[in-house]
């Protein structure tokens, strides 16, 4: 979730176990229960909700389980969750943010307390490290649109245009371009994000992702073995809390961990 690589981020998340990924399922699940009830259960009305749903597809969520969610989040099953946003320092300052979405502050603050200050870092206050951050949001473009299913048997993959591609993302309102090995990597404005996915969708672009990230605007190696040990435990202990959404930080070691 460093936002380094967000291919490689999207392949190891659509690599996790069944366990894994039933987390997964739980915490976009409870994001959608917030966006719902913030803007309604129609995702025609709701931009926040459609990205939800976007990201739900992104990872691999089935149909079935988004629309039983959808159901239960538009009902009142006496379960109301809020977004708390926790700010603090890993070993040797590392900036890390933590996203949550949480029926119980007390237990998640409890929570993402005790991982900071076992793994040699400390929780601050608000605003303490998020002033690094850059948000931004970030369409993930597959290099091969893949053949549907009504095309004959041994169809090739067709290759993006990237001068199309990147013509129609600018022309949409996108502010950055970058070709990579595996993927195309389209940023944009926060708020342009939604209009900027749903235009390259509609003219047939494979979208991998589409989500808000917050980028560092500067960056912590690690070099002591302990300090690495640690910060990998401390993040891995975040994200494998139900109620953590995301977690950003600014280690530049992340994905050669």
């Amino acid at each position: 979730m460093s936002g380094h690589s967000k291919w490689k981020n999207i392949m190891h998340k659509k690599e996790k176990t069944d366990a894994q990924r039933a987390k997964i399922f739980t915490k976009i699940g409870k994001e959608i229960a917030i966006a719902v009830r913030e803007g309604g259960a129609d995702p025609a009305s709701n931009g926040k909700l459609r990205d939800l749903i976007a990201k739900a597809k992104a990872n691999n969520v089935p149909n079935d389980n988004i629309e039983r969610t959808l159901k239960k989040a538009s009902g009142e099953d006496g379960t109301v969750y809020e977004e708390v946003t926790y700010e603090g320092y890993g070993p040797s300052g590392v900036a890390v943010i933590v996203e949550t979405a949480t029926d119980n502050r007390n237990r998640t603050a409890s929570d993402v307390r005790h991982y900071f200050d076992k793994y040699g870092g400390n929780m601050g206050t608000t605003g303490c490290v998020s002033y690094m951050f850059q948000s931004r949001g970030l369409v993930v473009v597959a290099k091969e649109i893949e053949p549907d299913a009504k095309a004959p048997r041994g169809t090739k993959p067709k290759p993006v245009d990237e001068d199309a591609l990147m013509e129609d993302a600018l022309e949409a309102g996108a502010t950055d371009f970058v070709a990579d090995e595996e993927c195309f990597e389209i940023s944009t404005e926060e708020n342009d994000l939604t209009f900027v996915r749903e235009t390259l969708e509609a003219k047939g672009y494979p979208i991998v992702s589409a989500d808000r990230e917050m980028v560092p605007t500067s960056y912590v190696t690690l070099t002591d073995e302990e300090d690495i040990k640690n910060m990998s435990t401390l993040l891995e202990m975040l994200e494998d809390n139900d109620d953590v959404s995301e977690v950003w930080h600014n280690w530049e070691n992340a994905d050669e961990e």
